[in-house]
C-alpha cells in the first residue's frame, strides 16, 4: 500500500493537469464517502488514474456509462441456438435423417485446405453448402433434402447462421442416435454468396484407384491425422448409400427395405440409425453381404497405420467414442470464422436470468474476509467500470481509490481556499 506522502506527491501533480478552479467547482464537490461513479463525469481524472482500456472506453463516448458489461456481438443468437436444437431433436424423432444431417455438416467443413490462409477462400464450415452451384458438387449428390429440412428452422431462428445450423444438425443427429457428446462451439460466420463458394474437387471419394493414399491426400490437406481419418470413418455406422445418388451400393436390402424413412439403399452396418462402433466389426468381419464395404472402408483394415486405430475402435467402443467426438469438434471447426472470435458454447453458457456468483476473493487480495455491504459495494463499482466476477481487478485498485479521494480532498480544498 502506498504511503500518504506518495499519494500527496501523485495528487499534487494531477492538479496540473485538471481544469481551473472556477470550473471544477461546478462539477466537483467533497464528499466523506466518495463513489467511483461520481468520476464518470471527468474523463481528465478517468486517464490518469484508471487503466488504459477503461480509460478509453470512458473518454470516446463511443460506449455509454451502463452498469452492466458491454454486450457480445455474435454472428448467431445463442438463445435461437438452442430452441434450434430441440427443433432440430423432433425433425429428427419423424424424419430419421440423422446420417443425412451429419453429412451435411460434414460436407459444408470438408472443403477446408489449411494451405490457404484467407477466409473464405480457404473453404470449411462456413455456410457456403446452402448454394447451388455447391450443391450440385458430384459428392455432394442429395444434400439438398437436408437443407430443405432445415430451411424451416433457418426460417424460424432468423439469427442463426447457416454455418453454425449445419454443425448444429450434424452434432445433434450423432448425440441423438447414441453417440457420443460433441464438445462444439458456435459463433460461424456464413459466407455471402455463391461466388465465395469452393471449387469441386475438395471431397473424398468413394472407390479412388489408391484408397489410403487418397484418404490422406484429403484429410491431411484439412489438417487432420491417421487417427482422426479412422474416426470419423466410423460415422459410416449411421446411415445408407444409394446408387441412384453416389453410384455405390445395391437399391435395397433387407436392412432397407421397409425404412424408417424412404426405403431403399444399403447401409454398413444392420442398425443404421444406431450409433456405435459396429462398423468397425462388421468391415473387420465381412461376413454378410447385404452390408456395404467401399474400398475406403475396406482399406482402414489394410493400412498398417489405420488399422491399428480400427483394431482399437472395433475392440473398445469407449475409445472410439472419445476419439469421434474430438475429432468431430475438430472437422466441425475447419475454416470457420467466428463471431466473437472465440467462438461460445451452448452447454456452458449461463441460463437467462441466472447472474454469476460473486467471489469476494476476485476483488481483494487481502485475507480478511470482507462484509457483505463491502462486497456489494466493491461488486457494484467494479462493474460499472466494465468489469465481472470471471475477471480478476487490477492490483492497483484500492491504491487508484485513495489516491482518487486524496485528489478530491486538494481540489476541494483549494476552491473553499
Amino acid at each position: 500500500m502506498a504511503s500518504l506522502s506518495t499519494a500527496a506527491a501523485a495528487a499534487a501533480a494531477a492538479t496540473r493537469f485538471l481544469p481551473s478552479a472556477s470550473t471544477s467547482a461546478a462539477r466537483l464537490s467533497y464528499r466523506p464517502s466518495v463513489s467511483l461513479g461520481s468520476l464518470r463525469s471527468s474523463p481528465l481524472l478517468s486517464r490518469i488514474f484508471l487503466p488504459q482500456s477503461t480509460a478509453r472506453r470512458l473518454s470516446t463516448g463511443r460506449i455509454g456509462y451502463s452498469t452492466a458489461p458491454p454486450p457480445k456481438c455474435a454472428a448467431s443468437d445463442p438463445d435461437q441456438l438452442k430452441s434450434a436444437r430441440e427443433d432440430i431433436k423432433e425433425l429428427l424423432k419423424t424424419k430419421f435423417c440423422h446420417p443425412i444431417l451429419v453429412r451435411l455438416g460434414w460436407h459444408d467443413a470438408g472443403t477446408y485446405n489449411k494451405n490457404i490462409e484467407e477466409w473464405p477462400q480457404r473453404g470449411g464450415a462456413n455456410g457456403s453448402l446452402r448454394f447451388e452451384i455447391e450443391l450440385k458438387h458430384g459428392a455432394n449428390a442429395g444434400l439438398v433434402n437436408a437443407l430443405k429440412l432445415l430451411q424451416p428452422i433457418k426460417d424460424k431462428y432468423s439469427n442463426v447462421t447457416y454455418a453454425d445450423l449445419f454443425q448444429l444438425a450434424s452434432a445433434t443427429a450423432i448425440e441423438e442416435a447414441g453417440g457420443p457428446k460433441i464438445p462444439m462451439k458456435y459463433g460461424r460466420v456464413d459466407v455471402s454468396g455463391p461466388e465465395q463458394c469452393p471449387e469441386e474437387g475438395r471431397l473424398p471419394d468413394a472407390g479412388p484407384p489408391s484408397p489410403a493414399s487418397h484418404l490422406r491426400d484429403v484429410f491431411y490437406r484439412m489438417g487432420l491425422n491417421d487417427k482422426e481419418i479412422v474416426a470419423l470413418s466410423g460415422a459410416h455406422t449411421l446411415g445408407r448409400s444409394r446408387p441412384d445418388r453416389s453410384g455405390w451400393g445395391k437399391p435395397e436390402t433387407k436392412y432397407t427395405k421397409d425404412g424408417p424413412g424412404a426405403p431403399g439403399g444399403q447401409s454398413w452396418t444392420a442398425q443404421w440409425l444406431k450409433f456405435d462402433n459396429s462398423y468397425f466389426k462388421d468391415i473387420k468381419e465381412r461376413r454378410d453381404e447385404d452390408l456395404l464395404v467401399l474400398p475406403t472402408d475396406a482399406v482402414l483394415f489394410e493400412d498398417p497405420s489405420f488399422k491399428e486405430y480400427s483394431e482399437k475402435y472395433a475392440a473398445d467402443q469407449d475409445a472410439f467414442f472419445k476419439d469421434y467426438a474430438e475429432a468431430h469438434a475438430k472437422l466441425s471447426n475447419l475454416g470457420a470464422k467466428f463471431d466473437p472470435a472465440e467462438g461460445f458454447s451452448l452447454d456452458d453458457s449461463p441460463a437467462k436470468g441466472q447472474p454469476e456468483k460473486f467471489v469476494a476473493a476476485k476483488y481483494s487480495t487481502g485475507k480478511r474476509e470482507l462484509s457483505d455491504a463491502m462486497k456489494q459495494k466493491i461488486r457494484a463499482e467494479y462493474e460499472g467500470f466494465g468489469g465481472s466476477p470471471d475477471k480478476p481487478l487490477q492490483s492497483n485498485y484500492f491504491l487508484n481509490i485513495m489516491i482518487v479521494v486524496a485528489v478530491l480532498a486538494l481540489v476541494s480544498s483549494l476552491i473553499v481556499n
